[in-house]
């Protein structure tokens, strides 16, 4: 709208290329002029382009040197995505009203459109001369091209000057990912938290920095002069945390450990790793299971399941049964259809003794696992131990079936099918199977 507008105040204008005509010429022309003008503006509201085009080079016939009808002829052009007549139209435009921002910023439209960034930061940088606003577009485009040097001097600019972004922090934390960046990315930190300690965002940043570079040491180091600074900052709870371990202070690293997890400010990096610090203090010292359930569910959904199995995975190999059983309860529930979670969780209800369950659940598998041995197995074993024998014998006989290759998986289905003839009284199958076992064992 503002384009259009600016063509009909310049065509109030048109009159002085007739200076030299006679006063009827001149008002045909002007008419003329006019009549086709607007014509070529309806054609356009109607998406008749080329039609518009037409009438707008009869224009050009009576006014060669009208940039609002060059500026029309540029807008028409880019909606037939002629792209090159565009931009042309455009920068004639500008060559005869340099000061106009709209005939700059169609160059700059087709520029865009058709990818060729290098000539759009050409002319972003002419509309900054207009309006600093345009600063934003270039940041883009510097990144778009892999200025990134440019792009960080002009974000740490705007960040001064009209104050942060989440776009722009978010092109910051891409910079940093390459090393040549992070020196004397680091140093400007370290020189703002010096200058004003009550910024909290530099100190995060700074940390962020240490943590993606495998520097966990000295992010902590960080987040101890801001825990210093700015005690309330969840950044300042990872400093607290680390020193209410240290001195055993269960309950505290616990209240510390939920804000940290629960916060939307700290990235998952330190977040597992304090969870992992927890985990450890957690087999060390009992009553904290409970704790460690409840962090596990600060953690997005699908992260959740991989956590909790990780921690079951754990305590597992530290024997501690129970609690491996609950984080792999916690991520069955979560993912009843995964397999791997459901063999690790029958291996703990073995362990405890829980044969009702694991008869419950590996029955409920076999239904979505038909071809898997390792469910029969659980299933054949659990009812022989709630003596449900001819129940187990079914099981181990249909299992059996898919047991390939695998020679401590068979001997295991011998011995559990003549525990199962055995409570069934046929003493001749059971030697049967007792034997077989014996023998596969001596291969």
């Amino acid at each position: 709208m503002k384009k259009a507008l600016l063509g009909i105040l310049l065509l109030s204008m048109s009159g002085l290329s007739f200076a030299q005509q006679e006063p009827d010429e001149i008002a045909l022309a002007h008419n003329q002029f006019q009549l086709s003008y607007y014509e070529a503006l309806k054609q356009k509201g109607i998406e008749n382009y080329d039609k518009a085009i037409e009438f707008l080079e009869k224009c050009l016939v009576i006014e060669p040197n009208n940039a609002a009808v060059f500026n029309e002829l540029g807008r028409n052009y880019f909606l037939l995505k002629k792209y090159k007549e565009a931009y042309d139209a455009y920068e004639k435009a500008t060559q005869i009203e340099p000061q106009n921002r709209w005939y700059w910023h169609g160059m700059y439209d087709v520029s865009y459109q058709t990818k060729n960034y290098p000539q759009a930061i050409t002319n972003v940088l002419k509309l900054i001369t207009f309006e600093p606003n345009y600063k934003e577009d270039l940041t883009s485009l510097y990144m778009l091209t892999q200025q990134y040097d440019k792009a960080l001097a002009l974000i740490n600019e705007m960040n001064e000057t009209i104050g942060k972004s989440e776009k722009r922090e978010n092109y910051r934390k891409e910079i940093m990912k390459d090393a040549r960046f992070q020196g004397s990315e680091k140093e400007d930190l370290i020189q703002k938290i010096a200058k004003n300690p009550k910024d909290e965002s530099n100190y995060i940043a700074l940390i962020h920095l240490y943590s993606n570079s495998n520097q966990e040491e000295k992010a902590l180091e960080v987040a101890k002069k801001l825990e210093t600074a700015i005690p309330e900052s969840d950044w300042a709870q990872v400093s607290l945390f680390k020193s209410h371990l240290n001195n055993n202070q269960g309950s505290k690293a616990v209240k510390s450990m939920n804000q940290i997890l629960s916060s939307d400010q700290i990235d998952n990096k330190i977040k597992h790793r304090v969870l992992n610090e927890f985990l450890i203090f957690a087999t060390k010292n009992e009553g904290f299971e409970a704790d460690l359930a409840k962090a596990v569910s600060n953690f997005k959904s699908e992260e959740a399941v991989s956590v909790a199995k990780e921690i079951g995975k754990f305590y597992q190999s530290k024997k501690s049964w129970n609690q491996a059983k609950l984080f792999y309860e916690m991520d069955f529930s979560n993912n009843p259809n995964d397999l791997e979670t459901a063999l690790l969780l029958f291996q703990t209800y073995l362990a405890l003794e829980d044969f009702e369950n694991l008869s419950q659940k590996s029955e409920s598998m076999i239904e979505l696992y038909p071809s898997q041995p390792d469910l029969y197995y659980y299933a054949g074993l659990s009812n022989n131990q709630l003596k449900k024998y001819s129940k187990a014998k079914d099981y181990l006989e249909s299992g059996m079936d898919y047991v390939i290759e695998n020679k401590a998986l068979e001997v295991n289905f011998y011995i559990q099918l003549g525990e199962a003839f055995n409570g069934l009284g046929d003493q001749k199958k059971k030697e049967f199977y007792f034997k077989k076992a014996d023998q596969l064992l001596k291969k």
